[in-house]
């Protein structure tokens, strides 16, 4: 009988360098290693504090360990964990109604991680097409957008231009167009009666936090009604109160026909997705047809639950809002101080730096180094996405922070 190693406590750099040789290389982590936090701020094991400015890209939109959120995951950890789909459970009804409401759809088809949101989206619409819209077998399509982000699954990365993510993995997934974001006059040459679905995110995380021009979300609208196909909105980082509205569609009242949910959907404790939608779209499935072990689980419906509860008040969505001006303020004394460039939607903003001061890589260290923690995306650009617990004060700590980052750099 073998025992366990007895370790001696680790520093961040001794954690760090244990890493490399166990774990796949596939994220470049900042030099940080967090143990410990609450609400915006989070702990490395040092005892080193630091403003959390990320939330794990939308999936903490109510802070580090929220009390409604981990009250309700203990409360159902002395219950009932699991129990599969191969039978009913007493959460999994409640999650669905209230989900269905928030969002304005009919129907909910829980799962667990947001790419297992977009590949189940995807399977519905072709199987909408082909039962529905009477396309002939094996060739339905889905029009989708240059610059996506929808995860990193096979068929995913299939109709990815992003080369990292997408560069030694194929053959690729036929069956996908690509259009310039925000070209509805491309996206109507490429619908034809083949189409079963436009794929977009109506806001685009991962490029930069890309906001397309008033009316664009409108015109897929109009496009996809008219064409006779549907229109899939992946909300899975712009929605669920980060925008200043529950969904980032609403803010040209759209109403798409399939909206894909996950991250802040678990509260930042369980991953959790859905995939919600019309009922005559949904109703598509039968049985054995689709499904997940742990999708819908006893534990992940009663986080989500909690979750959909906070939205319910729209004191989140206010907070965002509200916020959101004050960040947006705050970026526009620095633009021509560093800033080059930034976009923001409620509490979520892509700030373009001055790659003559450094890749958004090096800004970020910069800042960590001053106890505020954001993550680059491409070139010289950072996301900002706090949770949306901050108050006005902890926001003017992250900006005075990128303030002096950018004035040593200059």
């Amino acid at each position: 009988m073998t025992t366990a190693p007895t370790r001696t406590r680790r520093t961040s750099d001794d954690l760090i360098q244990a890493e490399a040789p166990v774990l796949a290389h596939n994220y470049h982590p900042l030099p940080v290693v967090l143990a410990r936090a609450e609400g915006v701020w989070v702990e490395d094991v040092e005892g080193r504090r630091y403003l959390d400015m990320l939330a794990g890209y939308s999936a903490l939109n109510f802070g580090h360990r929220h009390p409604a959120l981990i009250e309700a995951a203990h409360r159902q950890l002395d219950q009932l964990t699991l129990t599969s789909r191969a039978f009913h459970h007493n959460r999994l009804a409640a999650f669905a109604e209230d989900l269905a409401e928030l969002t304005g759809q009919d129907m909910v088809l829980p799962m667990n991680t947001g790419a297992e949101a977009v590949e189940s989206g995807i399977k519905v619409a072709r199987k909408w097409a082909y039962e529905v819209k009477g396309v002939p077998a094996d060739q339905a399509t889905i029009v989708v957008a240059s610059g996506n982000f929808h995860g990193r699954t096979t068929t995913v990365i299939s109709f990815s231009d992003d080369e990292t993510a997408r560069a030694g993995f194929g053959p690729y997934t036929p069956g996908f167009r690509t259009v310039p974001y925000n070209d509805l006059a491309a996206l109507e040459a490429a619908i034809d009666d083949t189409t079963a679905a436009v794929l977009l995110e109506p806001i685009q995380g991962e490029a930069g936090v890309l906001i397309p021009d008033d009316g664009y979300l409108t015109g897929v609208r109009e496009l996809t009604t008219r064409a006779g196909c549907l229109f899939i909105a992946d909300e899975i980082q712009s929605g669920l109160g980060r925008t200043g509205t529950t969904l980032a569609v609403e803010h040209e009242n759209v109403v798409p026909d399939i909206v894909l949910l996950g991250k802040a959907l678990g509260g930042g404790i369980v991953p959790v997705s859905a995939v919600v939608g019309r009922r005559d779209v949904m109703t598509v499935l039968g049985p054995g047809q689709h499904g997940s072990t742990f999708g819908g689980n006893p534990l992940a419906a009663a986080v989500g639950s909690a979750v959909v509860d906070l939205l319910a008040t729209g004191e989140f969505q206010t907070r965002a809002a509200d916020l959101g001006k004050v960040l947006n303020a705050g970026l526009s004394e620095l633009l021509g101080h560093g800033v080059t460039d930034f976009r923001t939607r409620g509490l979520w903003a892509g700030v373009d730096i001055d790659p003559a001061l450094g890749t958004g890589r090096t800004i970020s260290e910069r800042l960590m180094d001053q106890g505020v923690l954001v993550k680059d995306t491409h070139g010289s650009t950072i996301r900002l996405a706090p949770p949306l617990t901050i108050t006005v004060d902890e926001l003017g700590t992250a900006l005075a922070a990128l303030k002096r980052t950018l004035h040593q750099l200059s």
